[in-house]
C-alpha cells in the first residue's frame, strides 16, 4: 500500500498526538473488522476521520471495500457511503499501519481446550505492525484478556523496538462493550471505559474516544480496565449460574422457577432478576471468567465462584436434552430416531452469532443419542459444527407438525409462538418464550 499524503502523513510532527486527535486530524487503523472493529471504524468515519480497516481474512476485506456489512449492527449503506467517500479503506497490507495516528486492536481472544487465555491473535498483530509502527502515535487494545496484558505482553514488544511507552508510543487498554441485535446500546452511546499505561497514555486514549463517542469513563491504569470487562461478564456469569441452580433445584421440587423470577422481581431494591436456560454462548460471557480464575491462580488464588459458575453452566445443554428425553417418553418414544426439531441456533435473540451458543451443544448431544435433527433460524442459514453439516428448515406449520420434538433454544422475535404452541407435538422450551400457554405437551426449562 503506498503511503498517502492525507492528514497523518502530512500533518505527523507539526502538532503533537494529542493535539491532533482533538482536532480530529489524523488518521485511524483499525486491526479486526469483526462485531467490534467495524463498527468502531463506522464511528470514526461518521465523525469525518479517516480510518483504515485491517483485516487478515482477504474476502472480508473485498466485501467491505464493494460496501457489503457482514455485521448485522452495520447496515452496508454505512460502508458504502464510508468507502466512497475516502474515510474507510479496508486492506488485509499491515504496512497502513505506518500511515495511521492511532491503531486500535479488536481481534478475538479465544481460550484453549486447557481453558488457559489464547492471545496468539494480539500477539501475532502485533507481530505484523512492529515494524510499521512510529514515534508519536497511540496503540489501544480492546480485546478482552486478564490484566496486565496490554502492560505485560504489548509495552515490551514496543519497547523493543526502541520506542519508549507513554513518551514516544502511547499504549492504552478500552474493553469492547458491544452487545450484538441490541438497538437501544451501541458503540456510540455505550460508555467507554479507558486505562493507559501511563498517566499520559490515558489522556490520549480518552481524547481519541472522546471525540467520536458521547461518554468516556477513564480509569488510573490499564489493568483496571482490564479487570473491568472480566468484572462485568463475570457477573452475568456467576448469576446465569446461580440462576440455573434455582431452575434446576425448582424443577426437583415442582416449582415453577419463571413464576418465582417474576415474583422476585417485583421488589424495587436489592434484586436484579437473572433468567435460566439452556447454557451461554457468545464470544464473552462462557470464556471471559476463565481468564480472571486463571490469572487469580498465579496469585495463588481460587475463585471458586467463578469457576463453579462455569460447571453449572457447562452442564445445561445436557439438562435440555434430558427434557427432551422427558418429553419424547411422555409419547413413548426414545431420543434415538425420533426427529428433534431445535428453534434458533444463534447465541442470543434476533441476531446471527453462533459463536459459543448452547444450541451447538445441544445439537451434539442429540445427534450422539441418534435423533434425526432439523433446525430453524431466520438468521443462520447452515450450521457446521462436529463434522455435522444442517441446513435451516422454513419455519412453518407443516415443519413443526413433521417433528416428534420441538426445542426452543432462541428466542428470535420473528418466530410465531401461537403456532408452536398449537402444532408442536411435544415441546422443551427452554426461554419461557410459551409464557402464558399451558398444557401437558409443554415442559419449561
Amino acid at each position: 500500500m503506498k503511503k498517502r499524503s492525507g492528514k497523518a502523513a502530512g500533518g505527523r510532527g507539526e502538532k503533537d498526538l494529542l493535539t491532533r486527535i482533538k482536532g480530529k486530524n489524523f488518521t485511524a487503523a483499525i486491526v479486526g473488522l469483526g462485531y467490534v472493529g467495524l463498527p468502531l471504524a463506522m464511528e470514526f468515519a461518521d465523525a469525518g476521520i479517516e480510518v483504515i480497516g485491517i483485516d487478515i481474512d482477504g474476502s472480508k476485506v473485498r466485501s467491505l471495500r464493494a460496501g457489503k456489512s457482514h455485521v448485522g449492527d452495520v447496515p452496508s449503506e454505512s460502508v458504502k457511503r464510508a468507502v466512497v467517500a475516502g474515510l474507510f479503506t479496508p486492506t488485509t497490507d499491515y504496512s497502513a499501519v505506518a500511515m495511521a495516528d492511532t491503531v486500535n486492536i479488536c481481534v478475538p481472544t479465544p481460550l484453549r481446550k486447557t481453558k488457559d487465555p489464547d492471545l496468539s491473535y494480539i500477539v501475532g498483530a502485533m507481530e505484523h505492525m512492529v515494524e510499521y509502527l512510529h514515534k508519536d502515535m497511540l496503540i489501544v487494545l480492546e480485546s478482552t484478556t486478564y490484566p496486565g496484558t496490554t502492560q505485560e505482553v504489548l509495552a515490551p514488544m514496543i519497547e523493543e523496538r526502541g520506542f519508549r511507552v507513554g513518551r514516544d508510543i502511547f499504549l492504552a487498554f478500552s474493553p469492547e462493550r458491544v452487545d450484538p441485535g441490541n438497538p437501544q446500546y451501541t458503540t456510540k452511546n455505550i460508555p467507554k471505559v479507558v486505562g493507559g499505561v501511563t498517566p499520559m497514555c490515558t489522556k490520549v486514549a480518552a481524547a481519541l474516544y472522546g471525540g467520536v463517542l458521547e461518554n468516556v469513563h477513564p480509569v488510573s491504569g490499564a489493568a483496571v480496565a482490564e479487570m473491568v470487562k472480566l468484572l462485568e461478564n463475570t457477573f452475568r456469569s456467576v448469576n446465569i449460574g446461580l440462576v440455573n441452580e434455582i431452575a434446576l433445584m425448582s424443577n426437583r421440587m415442582g416449582i415453577d422457577v419463571w413464576e418465582v423470577i417474576d415474583a422476585a422481581k417485583t421488589k424495587p431494591f436489592g434484586f436484579m432478576p437473572f433468567y435460566p436456560g439452556p447454557g451461554i454462548g457468545g464470544h464473552c460471557i462462557p470464556l471471559d471468567p476463565f481468564y480472571l480464575s486463571w490469572k487469580a491462580k498465579q496469585y495463588g488464588f481460587e475463585s471458586r465462584f467463578i469457576e463453579l459458575a462455569g460447571v453449572v453452566n457447562g452442564q445445561m445443554p445436557h439438562y435440555t436434552v434430558e427434557k427432551v428425553a422427558e418429553a419424547l417418553n411422555r409419547s413413548r418414544m426414545a431420543v434415538n430416531g425420533a426427529k428433534v426439531l431445535v428453534l434458533g441456533v444463534a447465541y442470543k435473540k434476533n441476531i446471527s452469532d453462533v459463536r459459543e451458543s448452547p444450541a451447538l451443544d445441544i445439537l451434539q448431544l442429540l445427534s450422539k443419542k441418534g435423533a434425526r435433527l432439523s433446525y430453524c433460524d431466520p438468521y443462520v442459514p447452515e450450521v457446521r459444527e462436529g463434522g455435522m453439516t444442517l441446513s435451516a428448515s422454513p419455519f412453518s406449520a407443516a415443519t413443526l407438525r413433521k417433528a416428534d420434538c420441538v426445542v426452543i433454544v432462541t428466542d428470535h422475535a420473528a418466530f410465531d409462538y401461537k403456532m408452536i404452541a398449537r402444532e408442536a407435538k411435544a415441546i422443551v422450551d427452554t426461554r419461557n418464550a410459551l409464557k402464558g400457554h399451558g398444557g401437558r405437551k409443554i415442559i419449561k426449562l
